[in-house]
């Protein structure tokens, strides 16, 4: 298998250090490019589509393999193994969080620390857990992908944007979930939004920044205080900013922040 292709894997930047940058549900790694400018002078950056997204190899996807968020860990890790000198800084939005704290757990070596960008390890609320849905809410969700999926993006993509100043943006997202195939969507929807990670999220001792918007439906600010507590080295960031990209509507700041840590980290 192609990796490069597979992925479609874009490297650039200059620097002893790598970052690893991994984009979120619906999405793909143009989500990253407001952002990208202020690393490439002083690290390379690795950017790369999860398969079934963007453009990576669609003929890649099988339900079986990509049955759970494991398989993509995996191809994380065999994209690092191959275009970076470990261990590399991963900045993962979402889901890719998630993604890359299964990586990290599996081989902690190739990773110096991770960034989780709005991170929720269940987004379905559980007794004193709050993870901002009830099932049934969520079973909606995925009844409508299934019945209309145009029109689940035109109704979620601005709410999960947020941004409610920034229509380009809102408008971005919804385009980007249009450009997907629906039957792959539908089937990543719901490994994404009825995984449940959080036995494995104290097994993670990679330094981590948890950054998050104050005002997120999709990860409350009870997830972000949730995976501060469970993750045995991590750092709580909020960024002033309504939704759930804020490495796109609130870039400036996330990126201070982001530089901030990893300066820390790698000095």
């Amino acid at each position: 298998m192609d990796i490069e292709h597979r992925n479609n894997v874009n490297c650039s930047g200059n620097g002893p250090s790598t970052l690893v940058f991994g984009h979120g549900f619906g999405c793909d790694q143009g989500m990253w490019r407001k952002m990208l400018p202020a690393f490439t002078e002083r690290h390379k950056t690795i950017l790369y589509d999860l398969v079934g997204s963007g453009k990576s190899d669609l003929s890649a996807y099988n339900e079986f393999d990509y049955g759970s968020l494991h398989r993509h860990a995996e191809d994380l890790l065999e994209i690092i193994h191959v275009f970076s000198n470990a261990p590399v800084v991963f900045i993962g939005h979402s889901v890719s969080a998630m993604i890359g704290m299964l990586a990290a757990i599996r081989e902690p070596a190739m990773f110096a620390g991770q960034v989780m960008v709005a991170p929720s390890p269940c987004f379905i609320n559980d007794g004193d857990y709050i993870g901002g849905f009830n099932r049934e809410d969520i079973d909606t969700l995925l009844n409508l992908m299934h019945d209309n999926y145009l029109k689940w993006a035109a109704n979620m993509g601005p709410m999960i944007m947020g941004a409610p100043d920034r229509p380009e943006l809102q408008q971005e997202l919804t385009a980007s979930f249009c450009r997907n195939d629906p039957e792959i969507a539908r089937h990543f929807a719901r490994v994404t939004f009825l995984s449940d990670h959080r036995a494995d999220v104290p097994r993670s001792h990679t330094p981590t920044l948890i950054l998050q918007s104050t005002d997120d439906m999709i990860a409350p600010r009870e997830v972000g205080e949730y995976m501060r507590k469970h993750l045995p080295v991590s750092w709580l960031a909020y960024v002033d900013n309504i939704g759930h990209c804020p490495h796109m509507s609130a870039t400036s700041e996330s990126t201070e922040l982001i530089q901030t840590f990893i300066a820390r980290l790698l000095k």
